[in-house]
C-alpha cells in the first residue's frame, strides 16, 4: 500500500527529497517535515545497524575457510565497531563522488546479490527438516526438539511490524527524483518493479531456508548469538557453496548502504533548499556536484547507529527505531494520497499512474488502517519490553529526536517569514528541477 502511494505521488512530484516534497505539498509543511525527518532518522540509524551487522558475515566467511583466529578477532567489540565504521565511510565517500561512482558500485553488487542468493533458494529446497535434524544429531551431536507453538495474534502482528523493516528501500528511489531520467514515468515504474521483484525474492529466500531448517532451531540459536541464514545453511552444504552463500548475504547487505546514504542525504538537501533547515546543508560540492554536507551529516548519524548498536549490546534497538520511523513515514504518505486533491488540485492533476480516484482511495485508506495497526502494536511491544534503562526503549528515543527536529523546523520557518518569504506560496508549488 505504501509502494502504491509512493508511485502515485512520485508521478506528480518527481523532485529530490521525495517523501518530504510529497507530504509538504500534499498534506502539510510540518507533517512533511515530520514524515521525512522520521525517515531520515530511521534510515540513518538503519545504515549504522546494517554496517554493524555485516561483520558477523565476515566472521562466518572466516569460519568457513578455516581461519578460526580471524573469526575470533572479528568477534572482538573494538574490531567489529572499527570495521563497521570503515565500511560506512567508504560508502559515504562513494556517494560524495557522484552518480557515476555510485552506479559502478551498486549495479555489480546487485547482480552478485541475486546470483548468489539463488544458491540459497535452490539449496534450501533440496533439503528437508528430517535430513537437517539427522545431520545435526549425527555430525554435531545437537538434538533438535520440534515442538509446535501456540498461535497468538498479538505475537503475529508484533513480528509482522518488525519484519516490515525488511521491505523498505523502494522509497529510496523517490528521494533522488530530480536526478532520474524521465522521472514522471520511470520513478513509479521503478518503485513497482522494486517492491514486487524484491518481495518475491525475499519470500523465495525465506521459504527455502525454513524448508530446510526448523524454525525452532533458528529461534534457539538466535538467543545465543547473532546468526545468519547463510551460516545456518553452511551446516549441510559443501564448503565452497557455503562460502559463496555467506559472501552473497554480505553483498546483499553492502548493497543497501550506498542507496540508503543517497536517500537520506537528498532528504536533508530538500529541507535546506526549502529553507526549513540550515542552508549550509544544501551546499553542493563544486567538483562532484553532490550535496556534500548532507551526505557527511547522514554519515555521522549512521555512525551513531553503529555505536548505539554496540553499546546497547543488541542491534534490535536500532531496528525498532527504524520500524517506528518508517511506519510513521509510510502512514503519512498514504494520508497524502487522500488529501492531495483537496490541498493542491494543480499538483494532483499531474498524477499519471492510478489516476482513478476510487483506486487511489482504496489503497491509501487501507494503507492508513493497516499501518496504524502495525504502529500501535509496535509501540505497545516496545513500551512493555523489559530493558536495563529507559533509553533502550525505541519510542522515547524517537519522540525526543522528533521534538528536537520540530524545534529546528519552527525556528527556521519563523526566519523564513521574517525575511519576507511567501511561505504559503513556497509550500504550494514544487521546487525547481
Amino acid at each position: 500500500m505504501a509502494a502504491f502511494s509512493y508511485s502515485t505521488l512520485a508521478s506528480a512530484m518527481p523532485r529530490a527529497g521525495g517523501s518530504y516534497i510529497y507530504a509538504s505539498r500534499g498534506l502539510s509543511p510540518y507533517l512533511g517535515f515530520v514524515a521525512s525527518f522520521s525517515q531520515w532518522f530511521g534510515l540513518s540509524i538503519a545504515i549504522g545497524v546494517i554496517s554493524y551487522v555485516i561483520i558477523p558475515f565476515f566472521r562466518d566467511i572466516a569460519s568457513q575457510i578455516g581461519a578460526v583466529q580471524v573469526a575470533e578477532v572479528l568477534e572482538m567489540g573494538f574490531v567489529r565497531v572499527s570495521l563497521a565504521l570503515l565500511l560506512l565511510w567508504i560508502f559515504v565517500y562513494i556517494n560524495l563522488r557522484g552518480v557515476t561512482s555510485y552506479e559502478r558500485t551498486v549495479i555489480p553488487l546487485m547482480i552478485l546479490m541475486f546470483v548468489l542468493g539463488a544458491i540459497v533458494i535452490v539449496s534450501g529446497f533440496m533439503f528437508t527438516h528430517d535430513e537437517f535434524i539427522n545431520l545435526m544429531s549425527a555430525e554435531h551431536g545437537i538434538t533438535i526438539s520440534i515442538e509446535p507453538a501456540k498461535f497468538q495474534w498479538q505475537v503475529f502482528f508484533a513480528a509482522a511490524a518488525l519484519l516490515f523493516s525488511s521491505f523498505i528501500g523502494f522509497d529510496s528511489i523517490a528521494q533522488a527524483g530530480g536526478e532520474a531520467k524521465n522521472p514522471t514515468r520511470n520513478l513509479p515504474l521503478a518503485i513497482m518493479i522494486a517492491i514486487f521483484s524484491v518481495g518475491c525474492f525475499y519470500f523465495l529466500f525465506t521459504s527455502s531456508v525454513y524448508h530446510a531448517v526448523p524454525w525452532q532451531f533458528v529461534a534457539d540459536q538466535a538467543v545465543q548469538q547473532d546468526i545468519t541464514a547463510a551460516g545456518i545453511l553452511g551446516y549441510f552444504l559443501p564448503s565452497t557453496l557455503a562460502i559463496a552463500i555467506v559472501v552473497g548475504a554480505a553483498i546483499a547487505l553492502l548493497n543497501d548502504l550506498p542507496a540508503m546514504i543517497l536517500s537520506v542525504s537528498r532528504l536533508m538537501f530538500a529541507w535546506a533548499e526549502d529553507g526549513i533547515f540550515p542552508k549550509a546543508i544544501a551546499k553542493v560540492d563544486a567538483k562532484w556536484q553532490t550535496p556534500k554536507n548532507a551526505i557527511i551529516a547522514s554519515g555521522l548519524m549512521a555512525s551513531i547507529g553503529i555505536l548505539g548498536s554496540h553499546f546497547a549490546g543488541d542491534f534490535f534497538l536500532g531496528i525498532d527505531i527504524m520500524v517506528t520511523s518508517m511506519l510513521v513515514n509510510f502512514l503519512l504518505m498514504c494520508l497524502t494520497v487522500i488529501t492531495l486533491p483537496i490541498r493542491n488540485q494543480a499538483i494532483a492533476s499531474s498524477i499519471s499512474v492510478f489516476k482513478t480516484r476510487y483506486v487511489q482511495l482504496s489503497f491509501s485508506v487501507f494503507g492508513v488502517m493497516l499501518l496504524s495497526v502495525f504502529l500501535v502494536v509496535h509501540i505497545a511491544k516496545d513500551i512493555r519490553s523489559e530493558v536495563d534503562a529507559w533509553y533502550f526503549h525505541s519510542t522515547p528515543v524517537w519522540l525526543i529526536v522528533m521534538s528536537v527536529a520540530s524545534l529546528i523546523y519552527f525556528r527556521e520557518r519563523k526566519k523564513l517569514s521574517q525575511t519576507g518569504v511567501d511561505v504559503k506560496s513556497l509550500f504550494s508549488s514544487l521546487p525547481p528541477e
